[in-house]
């Protein structure tokens, strides 16, 4: 006899909830056992099948899921994750993990002793990125690598308007592009450090574009750089190997249509999800999360550029 699916509950329904739960109908093994969000005319379309609530902590304790994922503001990442935990239950959440780098080492440590935490960088699970793994294999070491995340904010955010707001987003291109873009570096060439960064800021301060140089713990340089008002979608990586041969994979090819590439790239993260909750329930079995490395990254570019800031104000003063 097969196993009961397992019962995962959504909290946040906002744009990107709607890949979550497709991937929820199409992948066995899963079901979605409840919804939760602020706004009660977005609990319209579920509240007759299931239930449905405006409170997470009343979802938490009156449908005791098996696992949650946590699809809200980036502002509220670290406290619902944290009340989810705390209640023994596997998290799933949007990166970035937090946006306050205690909050992420508070919550990466509580989750050792408690449930699994689960940080979801949809990228690594891109066709594409995939099959640049693949074709990577007999070429020699990296030698360099450039992964690009350009797009205009404004036309992927829906009605997310939080997005644009540094206080809940923590930040703009860097907080938010640069988890996904840092995370894919650490895909191909583990743990890295920036070495250069360059930041640009609108008039208001949000930070729209970046230029991050990353350094491999073996030297291997790699190049970040984030947009967020660029003239359509760019979002590629692009390899040199020891043996001078180039390699790209461009993100979105093949998936003709605007975010249609996210539909497979959210069920490879629930596949993923289910696979560390069938790892097991101690911590020496549970798979690292990466969702607090690429938030210190954010967190050292952030520092750099300020810290940049203040010398070239010392030198000009």
């Amino acid at each position: 006899m097969s196993a009961a699916p397992r019962r995962a509950a959504v909290i946040g329904l906002g744009a990107i909830s709607r890949y979550y739960l497709a991937a929820l109908d199409a992948l066995p093994g899963w079901e979605l056992a409840a919804v939760c969000d602020v706004d009660d005319s977005a609990l319209a379309a579920h509240r007759d099948r299931l239930p449905v609530f405006r409170d997470h902590g009343d979802l938490l304790a009156e449908t005791a899921p098996d696992a949650v994922i946590v699809v809200v503001p980036n502002d509220v990442h670290a406290d619902i994750s944290r009340d989810a935990l705390r209640a023994g239950i596997p998290v799933c959440v949007e990166k970035p993990l937090a946006i306050d780098l205690a909050d992420a080492r508070a919550l990466t440590a509580l989750a050792s002793v408690t449930a699994p935490l689960f940080t979801a960088f949809h990228r690594r699970y891109n066709d594409n990125v995939l099959r640049l793994r693949e074709e990577l294999r007999g070429h020699g070491p990296i030698e360099a690598m450039t992964v690009r995340y350009l797009e205009r904010i404004e036309e992927h955010i829906g009605g997310d308007t939080w997005y644009l707001d540094p206080d809940r987003c923590g930040g703009g291109c860097v907080a938010d592009n640069g988890p996904n873009a840092f995370d894919l570096v650490r895909l191909f060439l583990g743990d890295v450090e920036p070495a250069a960064v360059t930041v640009h800021r609108d008039d208001v301060g949000l930070d729209r574009q970046a230029v991050v140089d990353l350094r491999s713990a073996t030297g291997v340089p790699a190049v970040v750089e984030l947009d967020w008002s660029h003239p359509g979608e760019t979002k590629d990586v692009e390899i040199r190997c020891a043996d001078g041969s180039a390699h790209r994979a461009d993100m979105l090819h093949g998936h003709h249509g605007f975010k249609t590439s996210l539909w497979h790239e959210y069920e490879g993260i629930l596949a993923d999800f289910g696979a560390v909750l069938d790892a097991g329930n101690t911590a020496a079995d549970r798979r690292p999360d990466g969702g607090l490395p690429a938030l210190e990254l954010v967190d050292a570019v952030y520092r750099t550029e300020f810290l940049d800031a203040a010398s070239n104000e010392e030198g000009s003063g």
